[in-house]
């Protein structure tokens, strides 16, 4: 991915890029639609972890904001909240993705 100008974009655009979009799976992850049963566990796990991570880096940016100065604090709600809640969506779609093949391999009880 180029700028216009042919230059590579910053490392922390990519990334933002990266986080927001849903249909990026992770190095490694497996189809989700040929999955295993033994891999959908896996990948469900993978992104429940990863998940409650970013919940509790967004809860603790949350927190620290509200000792910061109004400029501050306007900042980071312009450029550090918009990056984890994209990253949060994004890997609660994932999951929600896992779960879903896990309940079509999982036979019914």
């Amino acid at each position: 991915m180029a700028h216009e100008d042919g230059a590579e974009p910053r490392p922390d655009v990519k990334a933002q890029i990266r986080g927001a979009d849903i249909d990026q799976a992770m190095d490694g992850e497996h189809d989700i639609a040929n999955a295993t049963l033994e891999q959908a566990v896996f990948w469900r796990d993978t992104y429940r972890e990863i998940l409650a991570m970013e919940e509790s880096v967004m809860a603790r940016v949350l927190e620290l904001m509200a000792a910061q100065s109004p400029t501050a604090r306007r900042e980071v709600e312009l450029s550090n909240v918009p990056v984890i809640a994209a990253q949060v969506e994004r890997f609660r779609a994932r999951l929600g993705y896992w779960e879903t093949r896990l309940g079509r391999l999982q036979p019914q009880t």
